[in-house]
């Protein structure tokens, strides 16, 4: 017999409950320890990245959880050292830090907008291992995450989003542009991966057509690779073919939308 949408529904909702208690001995766990964690959150325009990000600090502390997504670059920021605005928002002894998009930037966004040069560029790609080993040896935990979503999906949700007046605060000129350049963003996606994944701060592929189940998804992922006090024997393993850590035969074998 074919279960009730209900059922479903609820099913979905206890099981969010339950990642989200883990989610909140995890946070204690941070607290208690001095840890610094980093969730960085990319993926194209409308992947899924702000209700990701909600989901995840509806039930944290926000004392000690930030989320950081910056605007456009003032002229100062354009002088300085590329990491240098992002290194203010790392988080401190016992804070969790989530980027809604990150240093990444520069790999996607700025990439295929020509709002870089070719040697900012190559410079960003060459140093972002190294800032991020450095950090990782400095006691940083960071975990990457790629959203990751098909063409006819984001189509959807971008219509949805100028249709929608409650969601008029997340559309931007670059969302009009989206579509247009899509094989762009698929090239720079895929040049950012495989050569910025690396085993201390590997990528971590989102497949997130279906926004629940990438959303929950996520979070048990996010629990299955830390180990904190409390942590339950029982917790619910990710779908691995939801979320699975990057390699680069995904490029080829449709785990990751052309």
């Amino acid at each position: 017999m074919n279960r009730a949408p209900t059922d479903r529904v609820d099913d979905y909702e206890a099981a969010f409950h339950n990642a989200q208690i883990e989610l909140v001995k995890f946070q204690k766990h941070v607290i208690k320890n001095g840890k610094k964690v980093v969730l960085i959150f990319e993926g194209r325009d409308a992947a899924g990245k702000d209700g990701t990000i909600k989901r995840i600090v509806e039930h944290l502390s926000p004392r000690e959880t930030r989320v950081v997504a910056l605007g456009v670059p003032s002229d100062r920021d354009r002088k300085a050292w590329y990491f240098q605005r992002y290194v203010e928002h790392l988080p401190i002894a016992g804070e969790i830090v989530l980027f809604n998009r990150s240093w990444y930037n520069r790999a996607g966004v700025e990439r295929v907008m020509g709002y870089c040069t070719e040697h900012e560029y190559e410079e960003f790609m060459k140093t972002v291992p190294m800032f991020e080993q450095m950090l990782v040896h400095c006691g940083f935990t960071i975990l990457k995450y790629y959203l990751d979503i098909s063409r006819e999906e984001q189509t959807r949700r971008l219509r949805r989003r100028r249709k929608d007046p409650l969601r008029q605060w997340k559309l931007s000129p670059i969302d009009a542009k989206a579509p247009k350049h899509w094989e762009h963003y698929s090239e720079a996606r895929n040049a950012m991966l495989v050569r910025t994944h690396g085993i201390l701060s590997p990528w971590i592929i989102v497949r997130a057509d279906d926004k629940r189940l990438a959303r929950l998804n996520v979070i048990r992922d996010l629990l299955s690779r830390c180990e904190f006090h409390g942590k339950s024997r029982h917790s619910e393993i990710p779908d691995t073919k939801l979320v699975f850590p990057f390699n680069e035969s995904n490029l080829k074998n449709g785990m990751i939308a052309e």
